[in-house]
């Protein structure tokens, strides 16, 4: 239930993010923040590793922002808001 919560709170945070940005096709580019960012941390809710929680936020929030920055070219803000959001999510789930 924590991995879904998050994701739904990331993910309206970083859709709320995009708002104020042009973009040619804005809904579908917000539609797919939102799921990217869901993605993130809903998985971090659900998996396990033997590292620090902050940690396991910062790995799958990396390894989930990195086709979004390839295929934008938005490598700053889309794998930063991935790490610091995957960081956060990762230190408030529980073990």
């Amino acid at each position: 239930m924590f991995g879904v919560i998050a994701g739904i709170i990331f993910g309206a945070a970083d859709v709320a993010l995009m708002i104020p940005m042009p973009h040619p096709n804005k809904g579908v580019a917000m539609l797919g923040a939102f799921f990217s960012r869901f993605a993130i941390g809903f998985l971090i809710g659900v998996t396990r590793m033997p590292v620090p929680g902050w940690l396991r936020g910062i790995i799958v929030g990396l390894l989930i922002s990195i086709p979004d920055a390839i295929m934008t070219k938005a490598y700053g803000p889309i794998l930063a808001t991935g790490v610091i959001g995957g960081a956060i999510i990762g230190a408030l789930a529980p073990r």
